[in-house]
């Protein structure tokens, strides 16, 4: 019996989206676990530099993520004295989640290890390519209406 044809795997443009994907992703990791930081808490981490706090609730729902998962975030976070919680004096069941200022202070050192990371992997790429490659990743994103981000 004839096998049917199969593409090969090299074929399929996700195939190279993902070997990129991957060692792009496991070279950040390594940089991040140097710091004591797992790529998760660095993306919560930039999410809350920007702010003076935020609740957890309104962090999942720009993430993607679930609020179970910011939680657990929220406790390595605070638990390395990274992030703190704090609950409003009138309604104690709500929380906000701020950087404390060591994370605070981490946040632009782990920002440099993502531009440092980026240019190892696409600094050989014309200003014009980059934008093109950048361009075409949005798109995607944009059609395929993706909302979670990548955080490991």
């Amino acid at each position: 019996m004839a096998k049917p044809d199969a593409s090969p795997i090299e074929a399929h443009l996700g195939y190279w989206l993902r070997y990129v994907s991957n060692h792009v992703s496991h070279a950040f990791s390594l940089k991040l676990e140097e710091r004591g930081v797992t790529v998760a808490e660095w993306v919560v981490m930039r999410e809350l530099y920007d702010g003076d706090g935020t609740a957890p609730s309104e962090i999942a729902a720009r993430l993607g993520m679930t609020r179970g998962a910011i939680s657990k975030l929220a406790d390595r976070l605070a638990a390395k004295s990274l992030a703190a919680r704090t609950s409003d004096k009138d309604d104690r069941r709500y929380q906000t989640l701020a950087l404390t200022p060591a994370g605070r202070a981490l946040v632009p050192k782990l920002s440099a290890l993502a531009d440092s990371n980026d240019a190892e992997f696409f600094g050989h790429l014309s200003k014009a390519d980059r934008a093109k490659l950048e361009m075409t990743m949005k798109d995607i994103v944009r059609r395929r209406n993706l909302k979670s981000v990548p955080v490991e």
